[in-house]
């Protein structure tokens, strides 16, 4: 199984506003970036969009280790909340989980793909997490 390192973010401007999505595959000494937005969008659509997108891009099952600095993303994996929506048919205790709609299209990839979620901080010392970020800052400009 190919091990690949993907780092994604996310960036909106005003929640919902305009949005941007960054991403970086790499495998080996290649590397992949990805980028998109929306005119009218959330941070949080934005971050499960760039997760979704890299996973995605992956022509055959492969074992990645997944970058994000979104808590939202990571937590929901790492503490197990996305089992327990689902088990509760999209509900979370205090009322209906947001964005459904890619959190369904993204478990039939965590069934594909071995994917290990790691958070890092954001805006900090990590390079590939700051090219995502400008990735994503530069398409959420585009509708501006």
């Amino acid at each position: 199984m190919k091990e690949v390192k993907i780092y994604t973010d996310g960036a909106c401007s005003g929640n919902p506003g305009p949005g941007g999505w960054g991403v970086i595959l790499m495998y080996g000494d290649k590397k992949k970036e990805l980028s998109g937005g929306e005119r009218s969008t959330t941070n949080n659509r934005m971050e499960l969009i760039a997760v979704i997108t890299a996973l995605e891009a992956l022509k055959e099952p492969c074992k990645v280790e997944l970058y994000t600095d979104s808590k939202y993303v990571s937590d929901a994996i790492n503490q197990g909340w996305l089992k327990s929506w689902v088990k509760r048919g999209w509900r979370r205790k205090d009322g209906p989980v947001k964005n459904p709609d890619l959190w369904q299209r993204l478990l039939p990839l965590l069934e594909t793909h071995m994917v290990e979620f790691i958070w890092v901080k954001g805006h900090a010392e990590n390079p590939y997490n700051n090219r995502c970020d400008e990735l994503a800052v530069m398409e959420r400009m585009r509708f501006n």
